[in-house]
């Protein structure tokens, strides 16, 4: 049975708001414990376990919506082999990059998800049909917070954590976002 359009951008609303909530909270335990000169191991244990547990009760509690989520993805598979390379490109040449220029990962984790997103709304509208506003919401956000990310690094602040975690969490903001919008759209 396929699911309905409403309900479909309902479960990635609720994945969306999850990513939001996980590293939104993320963000702020790693920087607790970057403050009290934790090991380099918390890092992995916060990061991981804010994923799994936002993550675990998500799913949980709403189990119809990997179903949902997992339905819309399938809408990709029909593209051409060159439209799929670009949209893998979106998404992936900024997070590669982040090996060559390691000073600059915060623009370039904006940057992917800024990109991945808008060229899967693009092409999810060209070649499936779908409008997903919610995901070219969490585009246009991640796109827009890199010259405000570059804004804080560069005038306000002199503490580089600082300005990573305000660029984590404007992708907290960008998907906490487009997940409500998802939750809320009445179609």
């Amino acid at each position: 049975m396929q699911d309905s359009p409403l309900e479909v951008r309902r479960a990635f609303g609720l994945l969306f708001v999850g990513v939001a909530i996980a590293v939104g909270s993320a963000s702020i335990l790693s920087e607790m414990a970057f403050a009290h000169q934790s090991p380099l191991y918390y890092y992995i244990i916060i990061w991981l376990g804010s994923f799994a547990i936002t993550f675990g009760v998500i799913f949980g509690k709403f189990r119809y919506i990997l179903q949902s989520i997992r339905g819309r993805m399938k809408n990709s598979v029909k593209w051409s082999g060159p439209i799929k390379a670009i949209n893998g490109l979106c998404w992936a040449a900024p997070f590669a990059a982040i090996g060559a220029f390691p000073p600059l990962y915060q623009y370039l984790i904006l940057l992917g998800i800024g990109l991945g997103n808008t060229s899967t709304y693009i092409f999810m509208k060209k070649y499936s049909g779908l409008a997903n506003h919610e995901q070219i919401i969490v585009g246009a956000i991640s796109l827009v917070a890199i010259p405000v990310a570059v804004f804080v690094d560069t005038s306000f602040v002199s503490n580089q954590t600082i300005a990573v975690i305000v660029s984590r969490l404007m992708i907290a903001a960008a998907y906490g976002v487009g997940g409500i919008y998802a939750l809320v759209a009445k179609k």
